[in-house]
């Protein structure tokens, strides 16, 4: 099983100026990782340049740092940035990201989501390294690019992957792969297309965790949170994949006829509890370690808001982090 035992930050409701004590919190409860995302909050260096200054037990990752809302070379120059910060401790994970983040909120043209993931991938190889870039690749073109400051240790570099083809890039290029909205029963159907990955590869999982023991509370918010991710067409084409077609095709009519309340109540009870983890500190971590035994290697929770944690403030976050801690 898995020695590595992550979290997404930051914590909502919570400043980034007060995370150093969140930070310690989850090195003291046995947390090795912290992962950070990157969609329309913070963005995904700023927590973890924090995390690297105030909490040096921590390992960091992002997950994922989008590959078309910052140019090739600034991508480069904040990674370098960062594994500088904390030497060895920094992987970087990338990806395509979604249409709505790239496209309506950034103001890019998400097209050939592949290809540009790959080339990304591959311009990052060879700039974090501290060699000249002077190639035109398929999605873009860099001239004479080199960093002034490579580092030292060149962070891991981790791809997402929904699908096949991306999935079998990560096993062929990348370093280890993130994995994102997939149960842990499904964890070896995905891992099966990674066979070809080098030792050490590592395997990154975001996992959504709703900590409270109203399960009806917590379906009500995992339904809202599946209707958002997976009426998106990349993850809606994933959980085809997965052979999911049967139990989200009267969602996805309801969503596509604009009846939201009906795509809700499509979603039925077990579709949320193999997606979602949720129930006492006991049950959600022993259901994370289900993802471990699965092949998971750095299991990363995602924390959602309850009510008990909105109740108690930042005491219940404590207690809640160190019943959360990584399993002895």
């Amino acid at each position: 099983m898995s020695m590595r035992w992550g979290m997404t930050v930051p914590f909502g409701g919570v400043p980034l100026a007060d995370h150093a004590a969140v930070y310690t919190a989850l090195a003291d409860a046995g947390f090795t990782d912290v992962w950070s995302a990157e969609v329309n909050g913070t963005d995904a260096f700023t927590p973890l340049t924090l995390a690297a200054a105030w909490e040096p037990r921590l390992r960091l990752g992002t997950a994922i740092a989008p590959v078309f809302t910052r140019g090739p070379g600034l991508l480069a120059m904040t990674a370098a940035a960062l594994a500088e910060t904390a030497p060895g401790r920094f992987q970087l994970g990338i990806g395509a990201s979604s249409p709505v983040v790239v496209g309506d909120w950034n103001a890019v043209d998400f097209s050939r989501p592949f290809a540009r993931s790959r080339d990304v991938l591959r311009f990052l190889r060879s700039a974090l390294a501290g060699e000249v870039v002077d190639e035109e690749f398929a999605t873009f073109t860099v001239r004479r690019f080199r960093l002034e400051r490579p580092p030292a240790t060149p962070p891991a570099l981790m791809l997402a992957a929904l699908r096949p083809q991306m999935l079998r890039l990560a096993a062929a290029e990348a370093d280890g792969v993130i994995l994102n909205w997939l149960a842990a029963t499904d964890v070896a159907t995905a891992l099966a297309e990674t066979k070809e990955a080098g030792p050490g590869f590592d395997v990154a999982a975001r996992i959504f965790v709703i900590p409270t023991e109203d399960a009806g509370y917590a379906r009500t918010v995992g339904r809202r949170m599946i209707t958002a991710y997976l009426t998106v067409p990349a993850y809606a084409a994933f959980h085809r994949w997965l052979g999911r077609s049967e139990v989200l095709e009267p969602m996805w009519r309801a969503w596509e006829s604009g009846d939201r309340k009906g795509a809700l109540a499509a979603i039925p009870d077990s579709l949320v509890d193999e997606l979602i983890v949720h129930g006492s500190p006991d049950e959600c971590r022993s259901r994370v370690e289900a993802y471990a035994r699965a092949g998971v290697t750095v299991p990363v929770m995602a924390l959602m808001p309850t009510p008990e944690l909105e109740r108690g403030g930042a005491a219940a976050l404590a207690e809640l982090i160190t019943a959360l801690g990584r399993p002895a």
